[in-house]
Order: C-alpha cells, then structure tokens, then sequence
C-alpha cells in the first residue's frame, strides 16, 4: 500500500465494493466513484477494491472504454484470483458471459489484508472452497501439463496447512491458484455454479448465492464423481504424492448438506445447461446426460 501512495498514478479514481468503501475512502487520497457507469473515460488510473465480481467487470470496462488506462486490482478476499487472471466472468441478463485474454490481466495487484479482518465467517469459508475448486480442478485438467501439474501438487500441500476459514494468509495462495488454472482449465464445478447461480438467486433469493458458495458446495460431490468414473485421481494423487484421505477431509469439511439439498433441483431441471457450459467440457471424468444420476442418488451428505 505504500508504493501505491507514493507512486504517480495521473488522473486517478477508485471504484470499490459497499462493503470496503468507507476504508477506501478514509485511506486511498483518489476520487472514489460509485459505480463503473460513473467512471471518466479519461483516466490514467483505475483502481478497483473488492471482490472478484467487481475486478472482473472492471477489466471489462477497462478493455473496452479506456484500454490505455491502467489497472490496479486490490482484492478485499482471496478466492476469485481476478486480480492476476486473464479471465473475466460477467453477469449479464442472468446468466454468464466469459471474456478471456491477457489484455484483461491487470497492470498491478495490491496487497491488503486488513481488508478482510472483517469478513463474515460464511463468506471465508466459500472463499476458502473457492481457492481449493481452481486448485483441484487446474489439477485435474485434461488441458494441464506435467509441470503445471507439479506447481499445483505444491501448491495443494500449502493450503492443506491453512485454516478453513478467515486468515489473510489464503490471499497469495489464492492468486497463484487462479493463474496456475487459467494455463489450463477448470471443470464441472464452476459449469455448475456458472449455471445455477443466476437462477438460485432468482428463485432461492434469501439464501446469497454466489459463485464461491457454490463452489465449495459442489466440489466434494464433483471430485467424488471424478475419484469414481475417472483412473485419473487415483494416479495423479500418487504419482503427487498427495494425501487423498486429508483432502477428501477438507471437502467433506466445506461440503453443506442442506444447502445442497436446496441447490439439487435446479441441478436436475438444467443439467443439460451445465453439460454445455465450456468449463463442464474440460471436467476430468466424461460428463454424460445421465450423470445427472449420480449427484441425485448418491449426493454426499
């Protein structure tokens, strides 16, 4: 934050979350705005404070107004990785719209921390699940390399030592999860939470649905679909020297049966949706039509 403070940005503006605007506003000697709408298209500087759905649709108001600009993306909690991906995932007429390209990446990442000091108990457990789905599933790719493989062994045995739940130590671990799976892909869980996010939210408002809750809601039940039609776990966990008790653990921890049980209809009814999702494509197990079957029959409880 210092070299921040001190660097000369030019013509600079902030656009941040509710939750973080007070401390952006009380910290950071820029002009904040309340919205990317009210925005100048002549900035040298953006600096975006928040969450991942914020970052992202930063890099696309960036990309597509003032391409010039710079970019400085501060995380307010760990788990989306958008401030180092090439990655922006858009909520449009809900449903999801993916950009990608390494003009999307921002110019800077920030660190601070004392951002989530405050962050709900529920919110850093997701963030949490969400760190360990783009873990897993780059992991697991049938797009990643050996290497790539390897960085992400290590990277898995790092967070096995952390906490479910508030430590800002989750922040770097969380931004080299999400670069490492951008090189080559996710799977069948964020097919499912890009699908049914927009249409929980419609229909199960009370609940705050959002993609990192979803995320850690399907990824015990994903990667036990994928540890059972698929040699591909077993191998890669020895050949890694990964400890698949411990981390089935740890998914088991973040896993909730009843929120689940809320989400499994919408699962049902648009399956055939999250099949055609590009990330589902990319799963590690074949996903069929009759899949389905699976998440209904023998859901982890």
């Amino acid at each position: 934050m210092k070299e921040l403070l001190d660097a000369d940005l030019g013509r600079t503006m902030v656009v941040a979350t509710r939750s973080v605007m007070e401390r952006a506003a009380e910290t950071l000697p820029f002009e904040i705005a309340g919205s990317l709408d009210s925005l100048s298209n002549g900035l040298d500087t953006l600096i975006a404070i928040g969450g991942g759905t914020l970052i992202d649709e930063a890099k696309a108001w960036r990309a597509g107004l003032v391409p010039r600009a710079r970019l400085i993306a501060i995380p307010s909690l760990w788990g989306s990785g958008a401030e180092v991906s090439p990655v922006a995932v858009l909520n449009r007429r809900g449903r999801k719209e993916i950009q990608v390209g390494e003009h999307l990446i921002p110019d800077v990442r920030c660190r601070w921390p004392e951002l989530a000091l405050s962050l709900p108990d529920d919110k850093a457990r997701y963030a949490c699940g969400d760190v360990w789905a783009h873990a897993l599933e780059g992991f697991l790719s049938p797009l990643a390399t050996d290497e790539l493989r390897q960085e992400l062994a290590d990277l898995i045995r790092e967070i096995l030592d952390l906490p479910i739940g508030n430590d800002p130590r989750w922040f770097e671990p969380s931004a080299r999860a999400c670069a490492a799976q951008a090189r080559s892909g996710v799977g069948l869980v964020h097919g499912i939470a890009h699908t049914l996010e927009g249409y929980l939210r419609v229909e199960l408002p009370e609940t705050g649905w959002g993609h990192a809750m979803l995320c850690s809601l399907f990824l015990r039940p994903v990667m036990e679909f994928n540890r059972r039609n698929s040699p591909k776990w077993e191998r890669l966990m020895q050949e890694h020297e990964l400890d698949e008790e411990v981390i089935i653990k740890v998914l088991e921890d973040l896993h909730e049966s009843g929120a689940y049980a809320l989400a499994l209809p919408l699962l049902e009814r648009h399956w055939m949706e999250i099949l055609r999702d590009p990330c589902s494509r990319t799963n590690s197990a074949l996903i069929r039509p009759a899949s389905k079957g699976f998440f209904v029959e023998n859901a982890v409880h």
